[in-house]
């Protein structure tokens, strides 16, 4: 279909264009105004015309706008109507000045109708536009001190009005870009750049809390400095450029700080113990930050605060520093304060050296340290006593004990306080020597060494010396015993003691020890007697005392001599014996020498007793003898010898003769064949038996008894048993038989006729006669 449309839009014109209709030969256009009563505007356009601008109308006026294609033959072919209003009447500007180096302000009349306006700044074939609401109208992102051709254009919703007549319009100077400093605490430095078109400068300056008076400078170079002012104060600068009209250009503003003041009333407190430094002053106006410098030498130490003390750590002792706070804020720092020299404590002396120079006395030295003003030295012993020495030399003495460890400081101090711990030496003395030392001697060949136990001592070495070698004990024990010695020999006994940290301690004295006598040793024992023995021995000992003991289960016997024999006496028989010897001198008693067996002769019996058993027989019988083995018993007469060898302690002796005196002896002889020849009283043996016993019966009841005298003088005596009873009868010296009377009859009886003796029982062994 036919359609038409508005593409621009005036305060008196609006724009058209359609398309092209088919037929048409012309197109006819009709704007009535809406609300203005005969007001119409016709317009013919050809038909090769497909736009066209309506002019002459009224602005800020509705159009009812009317279009109608029509043929050659005045048919109207196609027809469109729209609605447009025209733009608002054209502003008039009343001024057109500038405040700022990149705007242009801009006043007019209002226009009825328009909304907004466009302000339009044109600077040759460049150009900037601001659409605003009302008059005053700015526009903005201009070049400073640039002409520029100023234009104002209303709008409504139909369009925009035309350019207004122009005025021209100069931006003013840019404002000088500061840079701005406080090169001291009481001083600021405000430089710029040289601004476009700028015939001067005026810069301000305040303080930024009202205080005090404004400073004002004009000048025509690109810096200037405003001196005499507070110190850490906050300032306020404000600077703009004029032309040669002297029209001021834009300000440019700028807070600055002053540099604070150097801090005030600066302490330093020194910790020896952390080697650190507390600093502290007091806070001063401005400042945010502080910061301390210690310096000593090429080394600088510094800390960073923001309150008014600051802790240095990490100080060297020996050293000393010069320490100052500077003051920081923004506008940079404030000049350092004085130096206060601070001087730490000593550092430990080192080269320390400890020298016994001689026994109990030692030296301890050192090397002097810086600010060491003097020294004080511990030294404490392993038992826990602690001595010390103050001096302002490089050396001490002190008194030590030997076997003592002793632990040795030694500290610098000044001023400042006490220099730290340094090594810890110790120094171990000699060990002492043995004290209470003894002497005892075991044997000829062994010393038993003791003593008191003394400190400091890792190990003792005992030491015999003569003149033949020298005898080593070592040991820890508090005892040596020293053997393979010679016998009968001095030695000069040193015990020394020893120490690992020290060695040895030589100056121990000696003490003489005479070991004990050699062992004798016997080369002969000879009987003397039958309890008497000699022994003899080699004698090999000076000063000597030789004792001979014979030792046995009967007890011991002891001789003694300072030659070399002596005799052992009353040595009980029937006794085996070990016989040794010993010397004896001061110094002490030899071992035993080897032992010689010793026996003595067996004792002979004490009790001996002879028996006649049968008229020919006699049992002799005696008490053991001691040591006897066996036995030899002899019965002697001038008739002959009955003789019996025995183990036993009894013998029967047979051929014996009756009414004869017998001489009684005894050999006891030992397991080894020594003899005892034992002689006893004599013994005489029984009368003899009568012979020839004959029987004679005497009547009924009697007995007459024959025999034959075997000696005339001897009487003899009858005796008659039976069951019946028991008779006797003992008849006249001199008579040969006896008669037994009264005998009762029927019993058996037996008859004995026996020599009468002079004490002593009845011979119960002369022969028997069975008589009934």
């Amino acid at each position: 279909g036919f359609s038409m449309s508005i593409y621009d839009v005036t305060s008196r014109s609006i724009y058209l264009r359609w398309p092209k209709i088919s037929g048409a030969s012309s197109y006819r256009v009709t704007a009535t105004a809406v609300d203005t009563a005969g007001h119409s505007l016709l317009a013919h356009f050809s038909d090769v015309t497909f736009k066209g601008t309506l002019t002459s109308l009224i602005p800020n006026t509705l159009y009812a706008i009317q279009a109608e294609a029509i043929d050659k033959n005045g048919i109207i072919l196609a027809e469109t109507q729209i609605m447009q209003s025209t733009a608002p009447d054209i502003p008039v500007i009343d001024q057109a000045y500038s405040k700022l180096s990149n705007s242009i302000t801009v006043e007019w009349r209002a226009v009825p109708g328009a909304t907004s306006y466009l302000l339009t700044a044109q600077d040759g074939d460049s150009f900037i536009e601001t659409v605003v609401t009302n008059s005053p109208g700015t526009v903005t992102g201009l070049k400073p001190a640039t002409l520029y051709r100023i234009t104002i254009r209303s709008i409504n919703s139909g369009g925009k009005s035309q350019p207004s007549p122009f005025r021209k319009a100069k931006t003013v100077l840019a404002a000088p870009v500061l840079s701005v400093s406080s090169p001291s605490c009481d001083s600021i430095a405000v430089r710029w750049k040289a601004v476009y078109m700028a015939a001067g400068f005026s810069v301000s300056l305040m303080r930024s809390d009202g205080l005090g008076r404004m400073l004002k400078e004009n000048t025509t170079n690109t810096s200037l400095i405003f001196t005499n002012l507070d110190p850490g104060t906050l300032y306020t600068i404000k600077a703009y450029a004029w032309n040669i009209n002297g029209i001021p250009g834009d300000d440019f503003t700028y807070n600055q700080r002053t540099s604070p003041n150097a801090p005030a009333d600066v302490q330093v407190a020194f910790n020896s113990g952390a080697l650190r430094a507390i600093v502290s002053w007091m806070p001063t106006e401005g400042a945010l930050t502080y910061s301390v410098t210690a310096s000593s030498g090429l080394l600088k130490l510094k800390c960073n605060t923001s309150s008014a003390s600051c802790v240095v750590p990490s100080l060297r002792c020996g050293s000393e520093y010069y320490v100052s706070v500077t003051a920081y804020n923004d506008a940079g720092s404030s000049k350092p304060t004085d130096a206060v020299s601070l001087k730490t404590i000593p550092c430990a002396p080192v080269n320390i050296s400890i020298e016994e120079d001689e026994p109990g006395h030692l030296l301890v030295s050192w090397s002097s340290v810086n600010f060491g003003y003097y020294y004080v030295v511990f030294v404490k012993s392993d038992d826990g006593l602690e001595v010390h020495c103050n001096t302002s030399h490089t050396q001490c003495h002190f008194q030590s004990d030997c076997g003592f460890t002793y632990f040795i400081s030694v500290f610098a101090y000044n001023k400042a306080g006490q220099s730290p711990l340094g090594d810890v030496f110790n120094y171990t003395t000699a060990p002492c020597c043995p004290s209470d030392l003894r002497a005892v001697v075991v044997s000829s060949d062994t010393v038993q060494v003791t003593w008191a136990p003394v400190r400091g001592v890792d190990m003792y070495q005992t030491r015999a010396v003569d003149w033949s070698g020298v005898a080593l004990c070592n040991g820890t024990a508090t005892a040596c015993t020293l053997s393979a010695l010679q016998c009968n020999t001095q030695y000069n006994v040193t015990v020394y003691s020893f120490s690992e940290a020290r060695g040895s301690n030589t100056s121990c004295a000696s003490k003489y020890v005479a070991t004990a006598p050699c062992s004798p040793e016997i080369k002969n024992i000879s009987k003397e007697a039958l309890s008497v023995v000699s022994v003899h021995w080699q004698s090999n000992n000076e000063e000597a005392t030789y004792i001979v003991t014979a030792r046995g289960e009967a007890g011991l016997w002891h001789c003694r001599s300072s030659g070399n024999s002596c005799t052992l006496i009353n040595l009980p028989c029937g006794s085996a014996f070990s016989v040794s010897a010993i010397a004896r001198s001061p110094a002490g008693q030899s071992l035993p020498s080897h032992s010689v067996p010793l026996e003595t002769a067996p004792c002979c019996p004490n009790d001996l007793i002879v028996t006649q058993v049968t008229q020919s027989v006699t049992n002799i019988s005696w008490s053991v003898g001691m040591g006897a083995q066996t036995y030899v018993t002899t019965l002697e007469s001038p008739k002959g010898q009955a003789k019996c060898h025995t183990l036993q302690n009894y013998c029967l002796l047979g051929c014996i003769t009756c009414s004869t005196n017998y001489t009684v002896s005894l050999k006891a002889i030992s397991e080894t064949g020594l003899t005892s020849s034992c002689t006893y009283r004599g013994y005489s043996s029984s009368a003899c038996c009568p012979s020839g016993v004959k029987l004679y019966r005497l009547g009924n009841n009697g007995i007459r008894v024959y025999w034959r005298a075997s000696e005339e003088t001897r009487d003899y005596h009858t005796d008659l048993h039976g069951s019946k009873g028991n008779f006797t009868c003992t008849p006249s010296s001199g008579l040969s038989h006896c008669d037994i009377m009264e005998i009762p009859c029927g019993d058996v009886y037996t008859v004995v006729v026996s020599p009468v003796t002079d004490k002593g029982p009845k011979l119960t062994f002369c022969p028997k006669k069975i008589y009934s």
